[in-house]
This record gives structure tokens, C-alpha cells and sequence, in this order.
């Protein structure tokens, strides 16, 4: 029997937060949060999801700072799913050293890394490895332009301004892939989606408020640009990465994910001047046209094949969780989002597709 959807792809991200619980009070420790996260993704693995992203921060409320060594501890305990950055912070990192991690994941794994280079969302990373600000874009555009002349070659020269330049040298392990998957993450730039197209590079969308059909416009100029550039945007994956939580109930997912998100909301929020999110601004970003995917599995696999049906995406990440849940109700969400959700959306697609 053929994929009924063989171009939707499903998984999970995370940034491993390390925030106070919002009931109890407790802090978990990073150590701690890092062994839970394995322990995620061998459940997705078992569960069928396709994919497990882990983002790079530096801060205290995160224990993501080196997602390839994470993993790489999962991946000798997983046989299917494919692991990758969400996201590498392309412009604070050396575009060897992050070939070369993920060359080696992708080794580890026989073939399923992959790279989801960004700018990020926070800023800490840059003061830390001695970059500044000023050069935010500059950087970016070079290291991006380094890392796919890594991938493209063993041997390679290549001058720019911010990094010591390479004659002629070779950069190992090689990866099982070849190309190793670069995935370009927006947060919503018309430029970042421009250059993706025009390098023929998939895209990842972070929509995390809003209306996702707003993405629409985006989506589009991603595939000009693709076009015009020689590629076919048809062959292109695109992906959204948005918040969400299942429980066997709606109700149950709203009132077990609201704690947690608002803390972590607020918490950012006042390091850059949001408002206070309240339970109607997270009840609103539940409903059926809004950017949170909190439900049921029948909820959720609705809201997914209706992101598809606006945007075309053929990867969905669902971000569990938002600040600090329980690592026993993280696991069932992730069981939720592989055995039940996956399946209602593959099969919901395969009905459309067969009426086209």
C-alpha cells in the first residue's frame, strides 16, 4: 500500500526549557531536562513521528546550547526519526565545527540529521562567542554562505570577513547524506524566505501568534524566488514550527498548556515590552484560525490539515512545551501526536488528494 501523505511530515521541537513550574514552584535541573529529552525522543520514535527538533540557547531557562550532542544520545536509541537543530545559530557558530557536529550526528544516525540554520531568537549567544550585533545580517549571509560550501565539497577555499579563511582544506567526517539537509528558519522575513527560495534551500516558518494563513504571502514568495532562480519550488519542503499540546481532551489540553505558556510568555514578554498574556489572548490563539494547537487529537489534526491546506506546508512542528509541564504529560503528548493525530491527518489528506 502506497504513503497516503507521503509529503507531510509530523514531529516535535523543543528548546528543553528549565523554567520554575508554574503550580509547584520546583525547578527542574538541566541535567535532568536533558535526560527527559531522550527519553522524548525515543517515545516520538516509537510513536511514528517523523521528526525532532531541539533549539540552541544560552540562557539559564533553556538547556539547549548544544542540540547535536542530544541528539546524537538519542540517536543510537531511535531507528526512523529524523533529528535536527530547530534552530542552529548560524551567526554566532562556526559554520566547520557545526558541519562537523552534524556530519558526525548524521554518521551516528546512518542518515538522519539535518541542519535548521537561523539567526535565533534570543540574542545571548552573540556577546558570548564575541560577535556583535552591528554585523547581525553580515554575519548570517557569510557563515550560511561557508556552511553549503562545506557540504557542497570536501576540499574547501573560501575568504570572508569575520572568520580566518580556508585554502584548500578539507573538513571531516563527511556526511552519510549527500547533500546534509540545510533547512532555512524564519520568523516571518520576506528576505529570509527571498534567500531560501534563491538557494533552493527548504524553509521553516515559526508561527507562534496570529493567523497562520498570514503566512500565505510569504509562502508564495518563497516559491517565486525559487522559480526565478532555477529551482522547483514543487520539489521544496516547507515546514511551520507552533506551539501546541494533546491531552485525550480539549478542555483538558487548554487547562494543562495555559500555566506554563503564560509564565513563559509573560517572562519574555517583559524583556521586550509585550503586553500581559492572558487566558483570552491563549484561548483566542485556540481557536480553529489561530496560531496555537491545543486540543484533542481530532482538534489538532483538524487545525494541521487546515495549515496544509493554506500554506502547503509538508512538515508540521508542534513546540512541547512552552515553559515547564510535567515530563509524564509531555510524553503523552507526544505518544497523542504520533498515534492518534498523525494517522487522522495522513488519512484526512489522502482523501483530499484522491478527490484532486
Amino acid at each position: 500500500m502506497a504513503d497516503p501523505a507521503p509529503n507531510m511530515e509530523i514531529g516535535i521541537s523543543t528548546f528543553l526549557e528549565t523554567t520554575p513550574d508554574p503550580v509547584t514552584g520546583q525547578v527542574i535541573s538541566q541535567a535532568e531536562r536533558l535526560r527527559d529529552a531522550i527519553e522524548e525522543i525515543v517515545l516520538a520514535d516509537q510513536a511514528g513521528l517523523d521528526v525532532y527538533g531541539v533549539g540552541e540557547h544560552h540562557r539559564p531557562d533553556y538547556a539547549g546550547s548544544a542540540p547535536a550532542v542530544v541528539l546524537a544520545a538519542a540517536a543510537g536509541m531511535t531507528k526512523r526519526i529524523r533529528l535536527t537543530s530547530a534552530v542552529t545559530v548560524l551567526s554566532s557558530d562556526d559554520p566547520v565545527r557545526v558541519y562537523q557536529a552534524f556530519s558526525t550526528l548524521d554518521g551516528i544516525s546512518n542518515g538522519r540529521a539535518e541542519i535548521m540554520a537561523g539567526r535565533g531568537s534570543f540574542i545571548e549567544s552573540f556577546p558570548l562567542f564575541g560577535y556583535s550585533l552591528d554585523d547581525y545580517d553580515e554575519l548570517f549571509e557569510e557563515k550560511l554562505e561557508l556552511l553549503l560550501a562545506i557540504r557542497a565539497s570536501e576540499k574547501v577555499t573560501w575568504r570572508g570577513g569575520h572568520r580566518p579563511a580556508i585554502d584548500n582544506l578539507g573538513v571531516y567526517p563527511r556526511s552519510v547524506q549527500n547533500p546534509l539537509p540545510v533547512w532555512i528558519a524564519s520568523g516571518g522575513s520576506p528576505e529570509s524566505a527571498v534567500r531560501a527560495g534563491m538557494l533552493g534551500l527548504p524553509i521553516v516558518f515559526a508561527i507562534i501568534g496570529g493567523m497562520p494563513e498570514r503566512f500565505a504571502p510569504l509562502v508564495n514568495l518563497y516559491k517565486r524566488a525559487a522559480a526565478q532562480a532555477g529551482h522547483d519550488p514543487d520539489k521544496l519542503p516547507i515546514a511551520t514550527h507552533s506551539h501546541g499540546f494533546v491531552a485525550d481532551t480539549t478542555e483538558q489540553a487548554a487547562d494543562m498548556f495555559f500555566p506554563s505558556t503564560q509564565a513563559q510568555m509573560n517572562a519574555i514578554g517583559r524583556e521586550r515590552g509585550w503586553g500581559s498574556y492572558t487566558r483570552a489572548t491563549y484561548d483566542d490563539a485556540r481557536s480553529l484560525h489561530g496560531a496555537l494547537y491545543v486540543g484533542d487529537p481530532e482538534y489538532v489534526a483538524e487545525k494541521i490539515v487546515l495549515l496544509r491546506k493554506n500554506l502547503g506546508v509538508t512538515r508540521f512542528f508542534l513546540h512541547v512545551n512552552v515553559g515547564t509541564m510535567p515530563h509524564r504529560d509531555v510524553m503523552r503528548a507526544i505518544e497523542l501526536l504520533g498515534t492518534r493525530v498523525a494517522p487522522i491527518v495522513r488519512k484526512e489528506l489522502a482523501r483530499i488528494e484522491a478527490k484532486e
